[in-house]
């Protein structure tokens, strides 16, 4: 007998997992059931999770994976693929800003992994994997999101200070971190004047201001302003005027990232679309049974695989040190459409009990518009995929 639709039944196959990722997957599953899935409803209506869930993530491994264990994390035996396995995992809770929210460490620490000093790391790293420090990145400005290289945040070297001026906006935990890790510049135009500072959230001069959202409602996000703001030297990440090669970096896994959670979030949709349509009868028959219906799981089923299909590609490609532009750029805007197309869909199945507060798809349905922007808009995807391929 076939397995009825469900999200686990709609994962593909992969050869690239074994039995490591197997049994990281049962233990962020159980992490979630228990931490999480009683509490989320809650959560979203409140607009806010509890500061010590990092602290509880930390002790179950799902904040160190990949990390440097010198900092805390775990290296030994982790690809890309157990992140792959952690972000499907965290969007069965179907909340993107509990996930936007809890992992935002994933796109503010890599810089100062890569880039950063012995002594930065050293001072940054161990506090933010144990859950003790909230860190995030800051890049997109009022001016703009994607035109990065036209930042327009300024840090003036002033003695063994650098003077910081400006404004970030749409920032990921933007209130609630303890570290921002700031994209500036700190020479001429262009790519070529950027640079990364860390700079300490309490530093005098910060003004940070909570938005409210369509979506997302229980991750904190914010516009941060900077005014004369002193930021020591030794808080450069990397070298000065080089931080545009980890910035683009940054974005590669962000994007890969967030197309694991999107093709998650679609099949969330399509497992309680199936449970519902199962059991709600109409015209005498379960609706699952009506001709329309079936096909509607047809092409849901089909979006997800051939998304599924192109995240699993990419990541193999990125564990064996590819760095695909294109394809991850086509990879998010596959995606995010395969998760408006769910979500659509199975609200439509749904009915009115999926426009009720409480319900995993009306959540999701909400946040379809900051997947398929933040990270990089459809039009900007395309776009730089076009120039990727020499057009």
């Amino acid at each position: 007998m076939t397995e009825p639709l469900s999200f686990d039944a709609t994962r593909l196959p992969s050869p690239h997992l074994n039995d490591s990722h197997e049994a990281w997957r049962a233990t962020v599953r159980a992490f979630v059931e228990r931490e999480i899935m009683p509490h989320v409803n809650a959560w979203d209506e409140e607009a806010a999770f509890p500061r010590a869930l990092h602290n509880k993530a930390a002790a179950a491994g799902l904040i160190g994976a990949g990390y440097p264990e010198e900092y805390g994390g775990v290296e030994d035996g982790v690809d890309i693929f157990h992140a792959v396995i952690g972000s499907e995992e965290l969007a069965r809770a179907g909340a993107g800003g509990l996930v936007a929210g809890l992992m935002t460490h994933a796109i503010g620490l890599p810089p100062v992994i890569a880039l950063g000093s012995d002594e930065l790391k050293r001072r940054i790293a161990p506090q933010v994997l144990s859950g003790d420090k909230l860190i995030a990145l800051c890049v997109t400005e009022p001016s703009g999101g994607s035109d990065v290289a036209n930042l327009k945040t300024k840090a003036v070297r002033k003695g063994d200070d650098y003077i910081v001026n400006g404004e970030k906006t749409f920032i990921t935990t933007g209130c609630r971190a303890d570290y921002l890790t700031v994209a500036v510049r700190t020479g001429g135009d262009g790519a070529g004047g950027l640079s990364f500072l860390l700079i300490e959230a309490d530093r005098p001069g910060i003004t940070r201001t909570p938005l409210k959202k369509m979506g997302w409602w229980m991750s904190d996000t914010a516009s941060i302003h900077f005014d004369d703001v002193a930021v020591p030297t030794e808080n450069l990440i990397g070298e000065e005027n080089a931080g545009f090669a980890g910035i683009v970096a940054n974005f590669n896994m962000e994007r890969l990232s967030m197309a694991a959670q999107a093709i998650a979030f679609a099949r969330v949709c399509i497992e309680d679309a199936a449970a519902w349509a199962r059991e709600r009868q109409t015209f005498g028959k379960p609706l699952s049974k009506h001709q329309v219906i079936r096909h509607k799981f047809a092409e849901m089923a089909r979006r997800v695989h051939a998304a599924s299909a192109l995240l699993d590609n990419c990541a193999w490609r990125v564990e064996n040190g590819a760095s695909p532009i294109a394809e991850l750029s086509l990879l998010k805007v596959e995606a995010t459409r395969a998760m408006e197309f769910c979500a659509r869909e199975a609200m439509q199945i749904l009915g009115g009990a999926g426009f009720m507060r409480g319900c995993r798809v009306e959540r999701i349905y909400r946040e379809v518009r900051v997947m398929a922007i933040g990270g990089g808009s459809e039009e900007i995807m395309n776009d730089l995929a076009a120039r990727q391929l020499g057009l």
